[in-house]
């Protein structure tokens, strides 16, 4: 089955240029040309991943992809951005975005980018465990369905959350190093800083630990990294 990716572009010749290389490459493509069509169809329709231009008038890439996380949408969203500075990437990120990508880039680095997170998705769901719910502190989990509960309610988490969870869960008891959780769950070749993997674990340990101030499931390994103990 062909992969479904939806473009949100306010610049018509990239967003034109875009969709007919990805469609040349096999895709499925739908488009948006500005930020409010765009969000209505990430909230409203199915897409495999969606390619997000963060500088759009009237509602800004950044926020579009903190409303849909928050709407519980956790399909890979890469975020197109001809900002540069690392805060804009940290904050990007941060906000639930899988990905970013400045402008001006290569459409050879921007395929490699859809492929390998593309790839990423489907391994989530190879684990060595059986069990269809995981009980982990708070929250009951459910990595195939990427569905999370406490006390049978739903709780909101990212795609890059489950994957992070995800791996700490296959390596169950031992130390994973930080520099382990970029290769495998953002890719190698992604410029992202230990700073980034640290604000990611603090956000797991606000919905998953009982006791934020001692928590007892996702461990710091001083100077190497984390353990998932349970």
């Amino acid at each position: 089955m062909m992969k479904k990716i939806l473009i949100v572009e306010d610049e018509a010749p990239m967003l034109q240029g875009l969709k007919d290389n990805l469609e040349f490459e096999g895709y499925t493509v739908d488009t948006a040309a500005e930020g409010k069509t765009g969000q209505d169809k990430i909230l409203n329709n199915s897409y495999d991943l969606v390619l997000l231009d963060v500088m759009l008038p009237h509602i800004s890439g950044f926020d579009i992809c903190k409303n849909a996380r928050n709407a519980g949408i956790t399909i890979p969203i890469i975020l197109l951005t001809a900002k540069g500075e690392e805060i804009d990437k940290v904050v990007g990120l941060e906000l639930g975005a899988d990905d970013y990508i400045t402008k001006p880039f290569s459409l050879r680095e921007l395929l490699a980018r859809i492929k390998a997170i593309l790839r990423r998705v489907p391994s989530n769901q190879d684990y060595k465990h059986e069990e269809k719910d995981i009980k982990m502190g708070r929250l009951t989990l459910n990595f195939k369905n990427y569905e999370a509960f406490e006390n049978g309610k739903p709780v909101k988490l990212t795609h890059k959350e489950f994957e992070i969870l995800s791996y700490l869960f296959n390596n169950v008891n031992k130390t994973v190093e930080r520099d382990e959780l970029m290769s495998k769950v953002w890719g190698i070749d992604y410029d992202i800083t230990t700073r980034t993997v640290d604000n990611f674990i603090l956000k797991l340990r606000q919905k998953i630990e009982k006791d934020l101030n001692n928590p007892k499931l996702i461990l710091t390994v001083h100077g190497v990294g984390y353990k998932l103990i349970l």
